[in-house]
């Protein structure tokens, strides 16, 4: 009976990995179809690049520091997977799997700041420093016995872990780079680039959404006791939550009701929910969802006119709604969900004090200053050796012709990245 409980959490891990990867494909709707027509193919296609970064850099360098045996800070055995073999549990090829998977959402976050404007290289640097040396070393406080762990921080599957930081690299990514030609006027006021296909923006975001239900179920480890199902009660409570607390939002800040704020709120609600999934009652799932749906619609107002241009609003969706998804369980936690899982302490609401809202606290702060400090000195280095972004001339070209020499629609799309239409260039083509 054990070998068989065994063999069917091997297969539920695997399973999720599979349903967390499988993001990969929603986020290259969603960032094409967020961006403009003339750099598609590029940003749908870095995803392959970026999982197939993360997959060599994860694997050589970044499992061993981040769930390696070593110090408080950082693993220091383990490198290229050479882990010895242990009797009974998941075999560490398969924990692997699920954790670079984990890895590679982080970086596809990242990535969001990039958008529009950073040459490809900067992908190549930046992608292999982020998933072998930066990522991992806040995994490892969190998830690999590290000092924040010792403390109770409380990180189910990964607010803090996997989406503060890729919201906190986003957000320096894009102030590095600064803003995309013509978003901005003299006086500051902004002008709209919408995506150039919001079909595919509302797919990605269902995929995301689905693929979801290995990010935090799977993170279980185990069907055996079907606790799992529990987790996904939360998380799609939330995510409905965030979607319908994101449209009343931007409709009583804008009087009209926007889909593409809508799909924020479902992604904020689904990043806050990361963390506390395990940990809070169904009532509690609804408040934190709703609550992160509405801050990103906020945030991403906020920062326009701050003058920031987070093109995928990576920041607001993953870095703000991570916070909140994270300091959340310091006021949410149920005692009974606490025991079940065994990490840290009950909640605020449930007489646990302010100790565990104060780790909560204490975590976000040092993973984003961390984040922060090594993104920025990576970027930095990264922009002085080969440069960051792209051209002027590039830039309005667009990036599917300057990095790559063919438009993601090239029916579609002339030299100069204007639109026309297959109509158009039909008849012309009869004339002639």
């Amino acid at each position: 009976m054990d070998a068989v409980a065994r063999s069917v959490d091997m297969v539920w891990v695997t399973l999720s990995a599979i349903l967390v990867i499988f993001m990969q494909a929603g986020f290259a709707l969603l960032e094409a179809g967020s961006t403009r027509m003339k750099n598609a193919g590029h940003i749908a296609g870095k995803q392959v690049l970026s999982f197939a970064l993360a997959g060599i850099a994860f694997w050589a360098v970044g499992y061993a520091i981040a769930f390696g045996e070593g110090t408080p800070l950082f693993g220091t055995g383990g490198w290229f997977l050479r882990f010895p073999a242990e009797e009974g549990g998941i075999p560490t090829e398969i924990l692997f799997l699920f954790q670079l998977a984990f890895a590679a959402v982080s970086l596809a976050i990242a990535w969001g700041g990039f958008a529009e404007r950073a040459k490809l290289g900067a992908y190549f640097l930046f992608g292999t420093l982020f998933v072998a040396v930066i990522y991992p070393v806040a995994a490892h406080w969190i998830w690999g016995g590290g000092w924040l762990s010792t403390l109770g921080k409380q990180d189910f599957a990964g607010s803090t872990v996997v989406h503060l930081q890729g919201g906190i690299a986003a957000l320096v990514a894009t102030l590095m780079l600064g803003p995309r030609i013509g978003k901005f006027n003299r006086d500051g006021t902004a002008n709209p680039l919408p995506g150039h296909n919001q079909v595919y923006t509302v797919l990605g975001v269902l995929i995301i959404w689905i693929g979801w239900f290995g990010f935090n179920p799977g993170s279980t480890l185990s069907a055996q006791d079907g606790f799992f199902g529990y987790v996904a009660l939360t998380t799609n409570l939330a995510a409905a939550s965030g979607a319908i607390a994101a449209l009343l939002a931007v409709r009583i800040f804008t009087g009209k009701a926007d889909i593409a704020m809508m799909l924020n709120g479902v992604l904020a609600a689904l990043v806050a929910i990361t963390a506390s999934c395990a940990f809070v009652e169904p009532w509690a799932a609804v408040i934190i969802g709703g609550v992160a749906g509405a801050l990103a619609v906020f945030s991403v107002f906020y920062l326009e006119r701050r003058g920031v241009d987070d093109p995928i609003y990576a920041f607001s969706v993953h870095g703000v709604a991570g916070i909140w998804g994270t300091l959340s369980t310091g006021i949410f936690a149920s005692p009974r969900l606490v025991e079940i899982v065994g990490v840290g302490g009950p909640g605020l609401l449930y007489g646990g004090g302010l100790r565990q809202l104060l780790i909560q606290l204490l975590g976000v702060t040092v993973t984003a200053l961390y984040v922060a400090i090594a993104s920025f000195v990576a970027l930095w280095v990264i922009d002085r050796l080969f440069g960051l972004r792209v051209s002027e001339e590039e830039e309005r070209m667009g990036l599917d012709l300057s990095e790559h020499g063919a438009y993601g629609y090239p029916e579609q799309l002339t030299p100069s990245g204007d639109v026309v239409t297959v109509v158009r260039r039909a008849s012309a083509e009869e004339a002639s």
